[in-house]
């Protein structure tokens, strides 16, 4: 078989895609990985033939943006980015797969220009989502960027409020050039792009049910895993000499990262450097630009460009962060407590399940101050229960590999229901 793995996105979006096309050309199936240029270092890495979607220039445009790291404001920049792929990526889809040698295409709800293949090809196509934030329900509603509605309103009126930014927000933003791509293409129009992103022959959610329970509004075609621990893949698999160093000469730190692709986090890190001296604790700041980084910090703290999360966090004793899905599990896994401090995008909903699980907390970027992020975190390292429910997460995401999951769900979809009967009949 042949899988072409389809991923827009920063590092949390496209490492479960690069983990998967690892995994499935381990099981000897070819395997290419389209995603944004600046990850071609990466995929080569673990040994996959890519192919870029645009140009460094153009990902480094959308985000160092100012709007993108605004909750509604965001959506405009992302959404001319990702509509600028949508094109390119469909045709390279339509020159690339071949029904012939059994070819399955997975991707992301941002890679558009899979669906667009997927209309205009008939190819089988499995949408891979990382995040709950992406799954609209109307008994559990996902916190939308800007929108916090408080959690006492009925779900279906938190629904029906949620469905506006459809109609105000999203579909203007996205459906223009979408529709106009279709139309030239002799396809029809969408109605709603939230809707349409999912593939109707199969989802793959990628977070397990304990985290974000199933609904019985999700697409009947949507199979549930786990969360995918894939850091090894990332920009350096192992600690640095210095980080090793540090974390042993004294006691368990805290971490700070405002992920891989934010450029203005001057004034978190500022205050994570106040938050540490205030408490009295050892820091490590993640950040790969070193301009985000007060200068001259204390031998108390230490910043590195980047460290594997499976390898820092387990001995860290919390983590401060974005709330980045990928971030998120890795903090699960460690079984650490974790003070979210949203910026945009599905960061706000990942706050509020962490907050409703009793695993973390989370501060707005106003109310991220020392003074009341000491009282989250000294609340969160003292409670028993927050320790018990972190310390559960951590055994519940142990033993269960998501990404073998996810590769033997997409071996399955040649032979699914519904699809060409002499496919499935060539390729026995």
């Amino acid at each position: 078989m042949e899988f072409f793995l389809v991923a827009v996105g920063t590092h949390g979006d496209v490492l479960p895609f690069i983990a998967l096309g690892h995994e499935l050309a381990r099981r000897g199936h070819g395997v290419a990985v389209a995603a944004p240029a600046p990850f071609e270092a990466m995929v080569r890495r673990a040994g996959l033939p890519f192919q870029p979607l645009g140009t460094v220039a153009d990902y480094e445009r959308v985000i160092r943006a100012p709007d993108l790291w605004r909750p509604w404001r965001g959506i405009r920049p992302l959404f001319d980015y990702v509509s600028g792929l949508t094109e390119t990526t469909a045709l390279w889809l339509g020159a690339s797969w071949s029904r012939e040698r059994n070819g399955v295409v997975v991707a992301s709800p941002l890679a558009w220009g899979a669906r667009v293949a997927q209309d205009l090809y008939d190819l089988p196509l499995a949408t891979l989502h990382v995040m709950p934030f992406l799954i609209e329900s109307r008994y559990d509603p996902p916190v939308l960027p800007g929108f916090p509605l408080p959690r006492i309103l009925p779900a279906r009126l938190r629904n029906w409020l949620n469905l506006g930014a459809d109609d105000y927000v999203i579909g203007p933003a996205a459906l223009p050039p979408l529709n106009a791509l279709r139309a030239r293409l002799g396809l029809g129009r969408v109605q709603r792009l939230r809707h349409w992103w999912n593939s109707p022959t199969r989802v793959l959610l990628m977070f397990p049910d304990w985290f974000a329970p199933a609904q019985p509004d999700w697409p009947e075609q949507a199979v549930q895993l786990g969360f995918p621990l894939v850091d090894r893949f990332g920009d350096v698999p192992d600690l640095a000499p210095a980080l090793a160093a540090f974390l042993d000469a004294g006691p368990p730190p805290l971490a700070f990262t405002y992920g891989s692709a934010m450029r203005r986090g001057a004034p978190f890190f500022d205050t994570a450097v106040r938050l540490c001296r205030r408490m009295g604790r050892r820091g490590v700041l993640l950040a790969p630009q070193a301009g985000q980084i007060p200068a001259d910090l204390p031998p108390e703290i230490l910043h590195l460009p980047y460290a594997p999360f499976s390898a820092l966090l387990p001995r860290c004793a919390a983590l401060v962060h974005h709330g980045g899905i990928g971030t998120v599990a890795q903090a699960l896994a460690a079984g650490i407590p974790q003070l979210v401090v949203p910026v945009a995008f599905d960061h706000f909903d990942e706050g509020r399940r962490l907050t409703e699980r009793n695993l973390g907390a989370a501060l707005s970027r106003r109310a991220f101050t020392p003074a009341r992020a000491e009282r989250a975190l000294s609340r969160l390292l003292a409670d028993p229960a927050v320790m018990r429910a972190c310390a559960t997460a951590r055994d519940q995401m142990t033993g269960r590999d998501a990404i073998a999951d996810a590769c033997d769900r997409a071996e399955d979809l040649l032979f699914e229901p519904g699809l060409d009967v002499a496919r499935r009949a060539q390729s026995n």
